[in-house]
């Protein structure tokens, strides 16, 4: 049997409409809206994971999905002391740690992961994702971002050109070592 995994990016928040890094806010007024908006919009799962964050949580309770587990595994991205702030403001501070950080994978000037840390969590995660089931698991836009890299088997200099918006999945199937891209980033949101 093949495993299908429907990735979905949490909704909007305060940190996302100011194009901050996130520092585990809740989903502002429209972001809960357009979760609540979307139920019905994903297909069934036989399993349903969340990241620990609220944001992530609070998505998965507005879609209705009300069995979803916690995988610590989907956490975002750790950015270290630049939580909270928007990456203008840490240039301003810090150009040579910004730039350092675009440039080199292996940099963490932050104090959090770099991104071959975030990388292969999401890599050895992926790799333990089956069970012949279709899992919706809802995340953060750098986790699912390493996803595709991943099963594209694409460079990590390839992240920074990839957008995953609030509330979207992305879909891929397949099993481990095998996974293909299906779906990327389709809007669950309803559009009025």
């Amino acid at each position: 049997m093949r495993d299908k995994l429907t990735l979905v990016s949490h909704s909007s928040t305060s940190a996302t409409n100011a194009a901050a890094f996130a520092s585990d806010e809740p989903l502002d007024p429209r972001g809960a809206q357009w979760a609540a908006d979307a139920v019905g919009r994903l297909p069934h799962a036989t399993r349903v994971l969340s990241s620990p964050a609220v944001s992530c949580r609070q998505t998965a309770q507005a879609l209705g999905l009300t069995a979803a587990v916690v995988e610590p595994a989907l956490v975002d991205w750790d950015l270290g002391r630049w939580r909270g702030c928007t990456l203008d403001e840490v240039a301003a501070d810090e150009p040579e740690a910004v730039e350092a950080w675009l440039a080199d994978a292996t940099a963490a000037p932050h104090g959090g992961e770099t991104l071959v840390e975030l990388s292969s969590r999401v890599d050895r995660w992926l790799e333990s994702a089956s069970g012949d089931e279709h899992t919706v698991a809802v995340t953060h836009s750098a986790v699912i971002r390493a996803v595709v890299l991943a099963v594209l088997d694409a460079p990590l200099s390839a992240f920074w050109r990839i957008d995953i918006a609030p509330l979207t999945a992305t879909v891929i199937g397949g099993r481990p070592g095998r996974w293909r891209l299906i779906a990327t980033a389709s809007h669950l949101r309803v559009r009025r």
